[in-house]
């Protein structure tokens, strides 16, 4: 009985460092990976943001350089589609 005590004892401790071991490779993989995301996540975090405020920029050159000229030059147009069926009282929609 006492000999199989002894193994078991035996067993636990070698499970035991296994365990440690296991433990201190799963603390190594997560600073590694912290590491990874410092130095590489971060940055192209920062780079997307920057995308993103040049495309808003882009987005609002457009919208003032393009469709509101355009805009304005259909209101007008509509306008004096209407202006000229008052006048000459055509009823006729085109």
């Amino acid at each position: 009985m006492e000999s199989v005590r002894d193994i078991a004892i035996v067993v636990l401790a070698l499970e035991s460092i296994v365990i440690g071991a296991v433990l201190i490779i799963t603390l190594l993989q997560l600073r590694s990976l912290t590491r990874l995301l410092q130095e590489q996540i971060a940055p192209m975090l920062d780079t997307a943001g920057d995308t993103a405020t040049i495309v808003k920029g882009t987005a609002d050159f457009v919208s003032d350089s393009l469709v509101q000229p355009t805009i304005r030059a259909a209101a007008f147009v509509a306008g004096a589609k209407k202006a000229a069926q008052s006048l000459f009282g055509s009823k006729t929609s085109v």
